[in-house]
């Protein structure tokens, strides 16, 4: 088979790409290809597999020539960040609706032609759901709580959910939304999502340096190990249509945890130095940004399917570890 990933280049992405190609097979047949579009190159060892190939560019230009490739299933993590959503909103509204209504439409079209419709995943985010006067936000948020984004980087992924969701119905795609938690936590340095100092606060102090965070400590978070996360994805897309018993998205498990017990987890791994690294630095504009977020998710629906979350967040750290030093 031949599966697409866009945004493969990324952490996301790329980890994804490893995973599937060790795997060999996705849903039960043999892995031939897998395209890679993103707007920078992706690691040199996916680059130098021969089953990998690579598309390089804005993925709005590029989506009609995708989905004349002979796709049988596709990831679609493309997206800009929340941080940039909010700064940006021209950006955010290229990147993630244009983008994907454009992508969905090249898919659509080839459907129309006689195609089997394509198996699709859209990273969808717990951004969609957010505190409003008229609907109060649950202490814990469920596949059923209603979405209520109060950022622009959470309404684009909403919107997607349910473009997603009609073009299911419409017979173009088989599609199905997965809803990502905070990944965490990701190597290198900080990205433009607002939740980046959720890794940042444990990745620093691993590394000797210091971590600044936005936020008090008693802020939480639903959050997921970059394995969890994976995890999520590839069970989503494997899943029937009457293991998702109709409905296109759904939350991934949720580890639930406040900046202060993450910082508890780091100490109780890496002792006392490392947790003093961490200074708290409030940021108005991240803080308000987070505000709008969940406090706690459930994944009853992905339980169904076998997912779980992490174990505990001293487990994220230890998994952090391990793959930094291998």
């Amino acid at each position: 088979m031949h599966i697409l990933i866009t945004g493969g280049a990324g952490f996301i992405g790329a980890r994804l790409t490893r995973t599937l190609l060790a795997r060999g097979e996705l849903a039960g047949r043999r892995i031939e290809r897998v395209l890679i579009a993103d707007q920078v190159a992706p690691p040199a060892d996916l680059a130098a597999d021969p089953r990998v190939r690579v598309h390089t560019g804005a993925l709005l230009a590029q989506c009609q020539a995708l989905a004349d490739e002979p796709l049988d299933g596709v990831f679609h993590l493309a997206s800009a960040v929340s941080g940039e959503c909010e700064a940006d909103f021209e950006l955010g509204l290229r990147s993630n609706l244009d983008t994907t209504r454009a992508l969905l439409d090249a898919l659509r079209r080839r459907t129309e032609a006689g195609a089997t419709p394509v198996r699709l995943v859209f990273s969808s985010s717990v951004a969609v759901f957010g505190p409003d006067p008229a609907i109060p936000l649950p202490a814990v948020v469920g596949d059923d709580t209603l979405p209520a984004p109060q950022t622009s980087y959470g309404t684009h992924k909403l919107v997607c959910e349910h473009l997603v969701a009609d073009y299911t119905r419409k017979g173009y795609i088989d599609g199905r939304s997965a809803r990502l938690m905070t990944v965490t936590v990701r190597p290198g340095r900080p990205n433009g999502a607002a939740s980046s100092f959720f890794s940042g606060i444990i990745r620093e102090p691993l590394a000797g340096e210091i971590a600044l965070c936005p936020v008090p400590p008693d802020t939480a978070h639903p959050v997921s190990s970059p394995a969890t996360t994976i995890a999520g994805l590839i069970a989503v897309y494997e899943a029937s249509r009457e293991m998702l018993v109709g409905r296109t998205a759904l939350n991934l498990p949720a580890l639930n945890m406040t900046v202060g017990g993450m910082l508890d987890a780091l100490e109780a791994v890496a002792g006392r130095a490392a947790r003093e690294l961490v200074r708290f630095e409030p940021d108005a504009r991240i803080a308000g940004i987070v505000a709008g977020w969940p406090k706690a998710a459930s994944a009853a629906r992905a339980a169904r399917l076998g997912l779980q979350p992490d174990r505990d967040f001293a487990d994220i750290v230890r998994q952090y570890i391990a793959e930094s030093t291998s």
